[in-house]
């Protein structure tokens, strides 16, 4: 796994979103982006995390940010996870993993004794030039919205 740092040209990109409309980080220019890589809806971490962020979503705006969920979810169950919480935000589908891959965050995880590959729960907050102007990786993900607040 080779995470991009701080510094680091994002990568550009164009995924199917919660409503199977194509999202692109492009669309952002002139605007922060927190693209969070999440491992799987609907489980209580990632759960915690998106409520976190929905609650926050008017300091976001206030702050210029927008923010996009990324996970290898189908579209389908994306809807589901974001009509079940009233996320306001983008979830996108990231099923082959390439966008995780180009941001260096698949790869080895350990649960249980069992090892496989995956989403390691990363957030990278975007300049608007198109810049990583922060990495996060430290925090809890029932802290992630006040870890996000502070990077901003």
């Amino acid at each position: 796994m080779n995470t991009l740092n701080a510094g680091d040209k994002a990568p550009l990109f164009t995924l199917k979103n919660q409503d199977n409309e194509d999202v692109s980080l492009s669309d952002f220019a002139g605007k922060k982006v927190l693209v969070y890589f999440y491992p799987k809806a609907m489980t209580p971490g990632c759960t915690v995390q998106a409520q976190g962020l929905r609650d926050i979503k008017e300091t976001l705006n206030d702050k210029n940010t927008v923010v996009l969920g990324l996970s290898p979810d189908p579209v389908k169950k994306l809807a589901k996870f974001a009509e079940k919480e009233s996320l306001n935000f983008d979830l996108l589908s990231d099923e082959d993993h390439a966008i995780a891959d180009a941001f260096g965050v698949w790869g080895l995880k350990k649960f249980m004794g069992k090892e496989y590959d995956g989403i390691h729960r990363l957030s990278f907050l975007i300049n608007e030039s198109g810049t990583i102007e922060k990495v996060l990786n430290k925090f809890k993900t029932k802290e992630h919205h006040a870890v996000v607040l502070d990077a901003i």
